[in-house]
């Protein structure tokens, strides 16, 4: 039974990541132009066939990938200047560790140099920032709710703190896909977390804040790739004990 060697399971996207993804598409195609307002709600909701609470968590999943913006009062527009380059990063990410994998590669280029950055950078405020972020995931921890969105403020504060635009942009652009988690969960949902796998990031998070606020760069940059290595052999395990189980699953067949 040769074609069982193709034999994947995967998770069926939310009725949200459709949506989201239909429109990502229209956006990165050119189809909806920059400037330009999308539907309503009630308009998208419609069009789709799904509820208007569906259509508002498409819309956060685009506006974290910087592809929209809110505006209070006169709806929800296609930014002027995406970045479509590594916007289209997003189109086919799916649920896939591997995927996960390649994003932490990235960004290993990206953040071990702008936490050293940082720590020489930083003024006062940005460094506030970053701390607000981390202590905002140990309130998160404590009340055993998802911690997703912290995690990448953290990190966006770091790039923030680099007073070089670019940094953030590039961040910005990868999005929610930025944390590793929210490829392989539902975004902000880290039901696959345990709690003892996010007390392990708060560590090394408290490594990378302590050298950053020391002012000193060549620690903020070991903290940094000690940690994104770290999350490397995580996601590297799960992907091995993934295609253990679909062994499994291939010899019950």
């Amino acid at each position: 039974m040769e074609f069982l060697a193709e034999f994947k399971i995967e998770r069926k996207p939310k009725l949200s990541e459709r949506v989201a993804s239909a429109i990502r598409q229209q956006v990165l195609k050119g189809e909806i132009p920059p400037g330009e307002k999308l539907p309503t709600e009630s308009r998208m909701s419609e069009f789709f066939g799904v509820s208007r609470t569906v259509v508002r968590e498409a819309i956060a999943t685009l506006a974290a990938d910087g592809l929209v913006e809110a505006r209070q009062g006169a709806g929800v527009f296609v930014k002027d200047h995406p970045t479509l380059a590594f916007g289209s990063i997003s189109l086919d990410v799916g649920n896939k560790i591997s995927h996960a994998l390649n994003v932490i590669e990235v960004r290993m280029g990206l953040e071990i140099e702008s936490a050293g950055l940082a720590a020489l950078r930083r003024n006062a405020a940005q460094e506030a920032q970053i701390q607000e972020a981390f202590f905002e995931f140990d309130r998160l921890l404590e009340r055993g709710e998802a911690t997703g969105k912290s995690d990448f403020a953290f990190h966006r504060a770091i790039a923030a703190a680099t007073n070089n635009p670019y940094y953030v942009e590039v961040l910005d652009a990868l999005g929610t896909r930025a944390i590793p988690c929210d490829i392989a969960s539902p975004w902000g949902t880290d039901s696959v977390l345990s709690r003892e796998y996010q007390e392990s990031l708060q560590r090394e998070h408290l490594a990378i804040l302590k050298a950053i606020s020391a002012s000193d760069p060549d620690a903020a940059r070991a903290a940094m790739r000690a940690h994104l290595t770290a999350s490397q052999e995580r996601y590297r395990a799960r992907l091995s004990g993934q295609q253990a189980e679909w062994g499994t699953d291939r010899r019950r067949v």
